[in-house]
């Protein structure tokens, strides 16, 4: 295993579905919650690839009023400043925290890479209360170019000293653990919901149900090649 474990934040680690009671009061509905989250991605990816770089939060601020629209609802400033300082306050998912004590235990280097801009991407881990486990905590907005291009994955094995094929990606996105590949790093998969790694292209050396199984796989491989 690589000397540097790279997650993911949102989704990966945090609970999104803590944000449903606020998408039924904003808009009746709750299932227009991964509909808001599926915008915003578009959004920013489309930022990214016509050269006009879009930060996540002004993505999830356009995506709250798109998804306003298409419901034919109004929305408030004020709301949507509801919904973003909501996403500071995330919770873990219940395997994050046992999960990525044992890699610290094991003394491995588990880092952040994340989209967020970084004050949010530290106020969400401080919040969830996973600061403490993690070596450092990047975003790509350092850069201006967000995962999956291959500049955030190329900073974090730079800024941690190791090379790009010594760069783990763990995350729950197919796009993210796609990236990780095409810029050299190695990937893992976390099949949160049921999702799946994209057929087209490399696949991640390891893919789990959850961060348990994702973080077994990788502790047995470190043993193995010790």
């Amino acid at each position: 295993m690589a000397g540097v474990l790279a997650f993911d934040v949102n989704e990966t680690l945090l609970d999104l579905r803590a944000l449903d009671p606020l998408f039924t009061d904003l808009f009746g509905d709750a299932g227009l919650r991964p509909q808001w989250f599926a915008t915003m991605l578009q959004l920013s990816f489309v930022g990214g690839l016509t050269g006009q770089y879009v930060d996540f939060s002004t993505a999830q601020r356009a995506a709250l009023r798109m998804v306003a629209a298409r419901s034919g609802r109004d929305i408030t400033t004020g709301s949507i400043e509801t919904v973003l300082d909501a996403m500071r306050r995330l919770p873990a998912h219940p395997d994050v925290k046992p999960a990525l004590t044992r890699l610290r235990d094991a003394g491995e280097r588990p880092i952040a890479l994340t989209n967020s801009v970084l004050d949010v991407a530290r106020a969400q881990l401080s919040n969830a209360g996973l600061t403490d486990l993690f070596e450092d905590i990047f975003s790509a907005d350092e850069v201006r170019a967000l995962k999956p291009f291959a500049a955030p994955y190329l900073m974090v094995a730079e800024r941690c000293g190791v090379d790009i094929d010594e760069l783990w990606m763990v995350a729950a996105h197919d796009w993210d653990v796609s990236g990780a590949m095409g810029a050299g790093a190695q990937a893992a998969f976390v099949a949160r919901g049921g999702g799946v790694p994209s057929p087209l292209g490399s696949q991640p050396a390891v893919v789990g149900a959850d961060l348990t199984e994702v973080v077994d796989a990788l502790l047995t491989d470190r043993q193995s090649s010790e």
